[in-house]
């Protein structure tokens, strides 16, 4: 997939089509930020673009045609120089799997004109294996490209880090997350923007998400927030809480129903900040949210906030799901 056919980043798209055009790329890459926002995409893409037989024009750098013999082939993981190492059986990605690689980059490139080794979830490299890979980041053969990938850098030994020019990714956009999963994934509006709001920013969390759950949940902030908003009796108040623990107690539920209603709280800031409301998370329901901006301003919609962030704090301190749902509710 191109760097023009991806979600998001685009400033570090950009940035690294112009380093290709340019042969400026540094020889070791360090990909960080949550998990599912797409740099393992973005190293395939890189990939292709080092290699393709076609380049094509991206902002003022170069980017791969993605129909060429060589952008089909590293698509499809079967390119003899673009190597991807993860883990293994056993959680880890260990000496030999790293020791084959370098060996591997100690010669010319075998199809195409650079190599790139990709090392996913690279938090999960070995001492050993990380301790092996030191002298090869420092100075790696000239037609090779390492790209480190993870979500929690700081597991990677700091001479590592430092060895390393590091790439921070964030998370996308709601409605770039919701886009995703209808285009690509045939989801239905509703619950691909139910998802989207719920995940964080991360596809992958999305896509693993049940959307079933995640719509549900959104639905039940929602009539809480209409419950709370609409009245001061704390009786009426707590009858709006059963719609966060519904008819059990399961935490993992009211866990979900409580960063839904957190999500939409925030929305209501943005609203309430004349913000543009590109930056929602439910974008989908900017109608209601407007409806309930006359009972949420921007200062109670904080308050607010805290509340539903003290929430959770309790019930991952093994808190009462009733009581947590019933405290909340009241303090709206």
């Amino acid at each position: 997939m191109p760097f023009r056919a991806l979600t998001g980043h685009r400033p570090l798209l950009e940035l690294l089509a112009r380093a290709t055009s340019r042969q400026t790329l540094p020889p070791s890459l360090l990909f960080s930020g949550p998990d599912g926002v797409g740099k393992r995409s973005t190293a395939i893409a890189l990939a292709q673009a080092l290699n393709c037989e076609h380049p094509a024009a991206f902002g003022e750098g170069t980017d791969a045609c993605g129909a060429c013999r060589s952008c089909t082939r590293i698509a499809r993981g079967v390119h003899a120089d673009v190597l991807v190492l993860e883990p293994g059986d056993s959680g880890a990605i260990k000496l030999d799997q790293v020791r084959e690689a370098i060996e591997r980059t100690a010669y010319r490139p075998f199809e195409g004109k650079r190599r790139l080794v990709a090392i996913d979830d690279a938090d999960a490299l070995n001492v050993e294996a990380q301790n092996a890979l030191l002298k090869t980041l420092e100075e790696p053969p000239p037609a090779s490209v390492f790209v480190l990938i993870t979500d929690r850098p700081d597991m990677l030994l700091p001479t590592v880090r430092s060895r390393c020019q590091r790439l921070r990714f964030g998370p996308l956009a709601a409605a770039d997350v919701a886009a995703v999963l209808i285009g690509e994934h045939g989801m239905a509006s509703a619950e691909a923007h139910a998802a989207a709001a719920a995940a964080g920013g991360s596809i992958g969390r999305a896509i693993a998400g049940a959307a079933e759950d995640a719509m549900a949940a959104r639905d039940a902030a929602a009539r809480l927030l209409q419950a709370a908003g609409g009245t001061r009796d704390p009786r009426r108040r707590l009858d709006g809480a059963k719609a966060l623990v519904g008819t059990g107690s399961d935490r993992d539920d009211l866990s979900r129903r409580l960063l839904a209603l957190s999500s939409m709280l925030r929305d209501l800031g943005l609203l309430a900040a004349q913000a543009d409301e590109r930056g929602l998370a439910n974008t989908d329901l900017a109608p209601a949210l407007r409806t309930l901006l006359r009972a949420y301003d921007g200062e109670r919609a904080l308050r607010a906030f805290a509340v539903v962030d003290r929430g959770l704090a309790a019930l991952d301190r093994n808190g009462s799901p009733k009581i947590v749902a019933d405290w909340v509710a009241l303090n709206l």
